[in-house]
């Protein structure tokens, strides 16, 4: 099988059928045995996903018109793709896509010639790329003016981080070790790694391992999440005896985050409206060897699901944009699409409303989301509290991210984590 054929295959199924990059390469990587041809395809893969809005506007300095056949198209991509951010040698990188499209002969003469082409005035397109902004920075151009009306200082340095491959980061089961403990563990199996200074739980590897590489990984001492993820629990403020509802819960790294922090809690529910998906929160959970109450619902109608008792901590990761974690998926610039964000901030409107009245007196909800526009974060805490004379915000005071009008932002790349957000609500 030729690798730059299964990549672009799997590109394929996301630029035309709409498919996530994570399903698309999960199905397509189930077949090759080989690990070096993995990376191979998923560096292809996320590289032109990353690019794609550079490489298809060179791709159509490149063609007389449009490319009809999809399929061809991506692996247009992939050969520019290599070309221009890979060490394969030009000439690999030209005969193994040529290859790749043995069965369309017509397909193997363009792609030879536009790669050849594309080698002899690379100087001129890419200066050519670099005039026009979409290109430039490589988002689409509703997504640029969606980042620069929310922040004009930052724009610009938010599309650069989007761009760049995120950092792996732990996360260290303070119930069993230590940050500096777990440090020298990995110091002593080699695995470079620096603390995060204002999250006591959170470590940067200096390159991604795999986590069967990582030291306890199979006995809960560590787990993989983003830094900013990693805030949530600390800002809950969970104590014994606690009854806490994680809305909208999977994957579940929060969830086990706020065990592993509190084990003297009641109860935790966590609810998620996809069965699959909670299905992984019971495997961390599993991993972890904690527990929890796991249901199948929908937030936005509680009363489906919920027994009656109050909960004094409900943590609301409310379905977003996700424009935070584009680094980590950059499929979203192809798959999001402006007309989504409304329809986003209705729901979390109404699931905001929904579990409102879970809340004990004197309890605190927090709402978080991956997203970096305003839309879906302070505006909507602006509405929340009108609408709600019980609702009192909570200020946050940290050394990371800032405050806008209600809650903080992190921005992407800040101190090497994901675009997040919190803000923080008591009920009187």
């Amino acid at each position: 099988m030729n690798s730059r054929l299964v990549a672009a295959r799997v590109l394929s199924r996301v630029i035309q059928d709409g498919q996530s990059l994570t399903a698309a390469l999960d199905s397509a990587l189930q077949t090759i045995e080989s690990s070096k041809d993995k990376a191979f395809i998923q560096a292809l893969c996320y590289g032109v996903c990353r690019t794609y809005h550079q490489l298809d506007f060179i791709l159509s300095q490149l063609l007389d018109k449009p490319l009809k056949d999809q399929d061809v198209k991506a692996l247009a991509l992939v050969g520019l793709y290599q070309l221009k951010y890979m060490r394969v040698k030009p000439h690999a990188a030209v005969s193994e896509t040529v290859l790749a499209a043995r069965k369309k002969p017509w397909a193997k003469a363009l792609i030879n010639a536009l790669l050849r082409r594309y080698l002899r005035e690379q100087e001129e397109l890419e200066q050519k790329a670099n005039n026009v902004q979409f290109a430039a920075v490589s988002h689409p151009d509703w997504l640029i003016k969606k980042i620069e009306q929310d922040w004009p200082q930052q724009a610009q340095q938010i599309f650069l981080e989007n761009n760049q491959q995120p950092p792996m980061t732990l996360r260290v089961n303070l119930a069993h070790t230590s940050q500096d403990k777990y440090l020298q563990q990995l110091s002593d199996q080699g695995i470079g790694a620096v603390a995060v200074s204002f999250c006591p739980s959170a470590i940067i590897l200096d390159k991604p391992v795999a986590v069967d590489l990582l030291p306890g990984f199979a006995d809960g001492i560590v787990s993989v999440q983003d830094a900013a993820a990693q805030l949530a629990a600390g800002l809950l403020d969970v104590k014994a005896g606690h009854r806490v509802l994680d809305v909208c819960a999977a994957p579940g790294g929060k969830t086990a985050h706020i065990l592993e922090q509190q084990a003297q809690l009641k109860e935790l529910v966590a609810v998620d409206i996809d069965e699959f998906r909670l299905q992984r929160v019971s495997d961390n959970l599993q991993r972890l060897k904690l527990p929890a109450k796991l249901v199948v619902g929908d937030a936005a109608n509680p009363q489906e699901w919920w027994d009656g008792q109050f909960f004094e901590r409900i943590l609301l990761d409310a379905p977003c944009s996700a424009l935070g974690v584009i680094r980590r998926h950059p499929d979203i610039k192809l798959l999001r699409r402006a007309e989504d964000i409304k329809p986003l901030q209705t729901l979390q409107q109404n699931i905001l409303r929904a579990v409102w009245p879970l809340l004990a007196p004197g309890g605190i909800m927090l709402y978080a989301t991956c997203s970096i526009l305003k839309q879906e974060n302070e505006q909507q805490i602006e509405v929340f509290l009108a609408e709600h004379p019980d609702a009192v915000e909570l200020s946050i005071d940290a050394v990371w991210g800032f405050s806008g009008s209600h809650g903080r932002q992190i921005m992407t790349g800040e101190s090497a984590m994901d675009g997040f957000y919190y803000a923080r609500i008591r009920k009187q």
